[in-house]
């Protein structure tokens, strides 16, 4: 495992961290505690050290059901979590429709102890706001209660998390996050899905302000699992995010036959798997600090955290794999579904 820094902050992360909202929440299929608990111990015996949850996943169980797994080695993790989504007034919403906003400062610390109530802890190491709009990037005085949290020592550093579907308004709000705040921020972020990178790692760059990314293998598409026939579980988001059958299916056709591409040319006979490239591409700016992949399984999360051990990505890879993205990989539509300009 490699560990970098969240520029910006003290804290010193896994390059490989773990998303539990894959085993908190039932939006990546049937959820089965057992098995949760179980794969966030493996991740931690084998150097995951960042853990990435939210308040309104499971409407506050994932952060409980991290405290069980994980509660023994508090000082050996750091802990991120989100707040913004008002749980306590609309604790249910159908779907994957959002929740309220609340950024009122005395929300903020009734989430704030709420989680470390969950969490079964007395500090978070990194508390985001979860998928704020620019208003609440701007609102003075929910980061002036970040900073009196911060300064009676119950968070050690705060950021974003922009979302929650990928969506060109968050290079705005990424960029206040880091220039006007020097906050770090979270973005979805791949090789098929690049519209919020190179803005805002740019400016994080620029700014010496840290990154990181998630769902970086598209979604499943980049876990070399996928074809044509896959059906996904009851519940999970995936069935949701396409509106008909026929969007799904094009999705899925143009992301694979994209993927078909990067495995011929980057993967086999050069000693990593396709999810590994999709990971080692994440990390490539010296300011991504940690890239959260979708685990699900014990043989996912084996494979991801062999990256470090797989053979490196190539200046020469890379940039062959930027002239594919850049002409779109030859296709006429891109993920979204949207013509793209020939």
């Amino acid at each position: 495992m490699d560990y970098r820094t969240l520029q910006g902050t003290d804290l010193t992360v896994s390059a490989v961290g773990f998303g539990v909202w894959t085993v908190g929440t039932t939006w990546w299929g049937v959820r089965d505690e057992g098995m949760g608990k179980a794969l966030l111990r493996r991740a931690f015996d084998s150097g995951v050290t960042f853990f990435d949850n939210a308040d309104t996943y499971a409407s506050g169980r994932a952060e409980e059901l991290q405290r069980e797994a994980l509660g023994d080695v508090r000082s050996e993790i750091v802990i991120g979590t989100k707040f913004g989504y008002d749980i306590y007034t609309h604790p249910d919403r159908p779907g994957q429709q959002e929740r309220p906003h609340d950024w009122s400062p005395a929300y903020l610390r009734k989430a704030l102890e709420g989680s470390l109530k969950r969490l079964g802890t007395d500090y978070i190491d990194y508390y985001q706001l979860h998928n704020p709009r620019i208003d609440a990037i701007r609102a003075d005085d929910l980061w002036a209660e970040l900073e009196k949290a911060k300064a009676e020592g119950l968070i050690r550093a705060y950021g974003t998390a922009l979302g929650p579907a990928l969506n060109d308004r968050q290079i705005e709000e990424g960029i206040a996050s880091l220039r006007e705040r020097r906050a770090p921020t979270q973005i979805i972020y791949n090789l098929l899905e690049q519209v919020l990178g190179e803005p805002i790692l740019a400016a994080g760059e620029q700014a010496g302000v840290g990154v990181m990314a998630r769902v970086p293998h598209a979604s499943g598409l980049l876990e070399g699992y996928m074809t044509l026939e896959t059906e996904f579980e009851p519940g999970d988001h995936r069935n949701w995010r396409m509106t008909t059958n026929a969007r799904r299916k094009a999705w899925m056709e143009d992301g694979l036959k994209k993927v078909e591409q990067l495995n011929a040319e980057f993967v086999q006979g050069r000693g990593r798997t396709i999810g590994q490239l999709a990971i080692q591409f994440a990390l490539r700016s010296p300011v991504m600090a940690s890239v959260l992949p979708n685990i699900y399984s014990q043989e996912g999360l084996d494979e991801y955290v062999a990256t470090f051990g797989a053979a490196p990505l190539t200046d020469a890879e890379y940039d062959a794999i930027q002239a594919l993205y850049r002409q779109n990989f030859g296709m006429a539509t891109d993920l979204r579904g949207e013509v793209v300009a020939q």
